[in-house]
């Protein structure tokens, strides 16, 4: 679906985007991950044509035209129309060429508004005016959807609802860029991340396979009547990539080879007649690969 290759972009003398390189695929609900300042916004909206590139190739759809829907982090809302009448206007705007007054009702639908479809804009709540955003954006069925911090300032309760729409555009097939700080809600409903970091992207890849390139498997212990000896003991295992939290009283081991570190925890458990109160394997958190790769 997107396909960048040696994308600059400088302010005055300040280079933003030094060469970067990104492949987004159709149908991937694409994290987009970097600190504030490094470059995504500019990126995105140059994939967007909101702003011109330096230099560099971009190839959307193949080659084949597509259309693009946009939601910005804080969306302009008209709070003197409704809701549906703020959606009827954006779809006049953009020529959609179908029932506009039915795809204003169907798309407050999927963003969960169909109640508030008579309400004036102005009297609705962040979470509201941000779920509307997407709407907007959403009106024409675009082929790329591009959101910018969707989540940003919401209580997790509209944090919860956007997530929850993403996940229904997934479904619907449709291909979605997703810029947010909030790691956990990337991942809940990336298959694929890009991480910028000095103005490139310094690694990109399906999440679950990043995820154990840079931590490998995780496992979790705690141990029932734990002695100070005993943690020690446990922490040899490997101090490089072993915490404890004295507060939960949890042990946590990265390894590459969560079977053969297990084996030696338990053989050294049983070995000094402790009890295992639980134990579980995982994978490492978006936040620790975050924290790698940019420092």
């Amino acid at each position: 679906m997107v396909k960048i290759r040696n994308l600059k972009k400088s302010y005055g003398n300040f280079p933003v985007l030094r060469g970067l390189n990104m492949d987004i695929l159709d149908g991937d609900v694409y994290g987009f991950l970097g600190k504030n300042g490094c470059g995504k916004s500019t990126t995105m909206n140059i994939i967007a044509d909101i702003i011109p590139k330096d230099d560099g190739d971009i190839e959307l759809g193949g080659g084949k035209p597509i259309t693009i829907g946009y939601l910005p982090e804080s969306p302009t809302i008209f709070g003197y129309m409704t809701a549906k009448e703020y959606l009827e206007y954006i779809a006049a705007c953009t020529n959609y060429s179908g029932d506009i007054e039915k795809r204003a009702l169907d798309v407050l639908e999927i963003v969960g508004l169909q109640s508030a479809a008579d309400r004036r804009a102005k009297g609705f709540s962040r979470g509201m005016t941000q779920r509307l955003g997407m709407g907007a954006a959403i009106i024409k069925k675009p082929d790329l959807l591009i959101f910018d911090e969707p989540t940003s300032a919401l209580d997790p309760q509209g944090r919860l609802e956007v997530i929850e729409i993403i996940n229904r555009l997934k479904s619907l097939g449709s291909t979605i860029v997703l810029s947010t700080h909030i790691l956990s809600d990337v991942e809940r409903v990336a298959n694929r991340i890009g991480i910028m970091n000095n103005g490139i992207i310094a690694e990109e890849g399906p999440l679950h396979d990043i995820l154990r390139k840079h931590c490998g498997d995780v496992i979790n212990l705690r141990i029932r009547n734990l002695t100070q000896e005993m943690k020690i003991e446990l922490l040899k295992v490997d101090f490089a990539r072993a915490e404890y939290d004295n507060n939960t009283g949890l042990f946590r081991f990265g390894t590459d080879n969560a079977e053969e570190t297990a084996k030696r925890l338990v053989k050294i458990i049983s070995d000094n007649d402790m009890i295992i109160e639980n134990m579980n394997i995982g994978t490492a958190t978006l936040e620790e690969v975050f924290r790698k790769v940019v420092g």
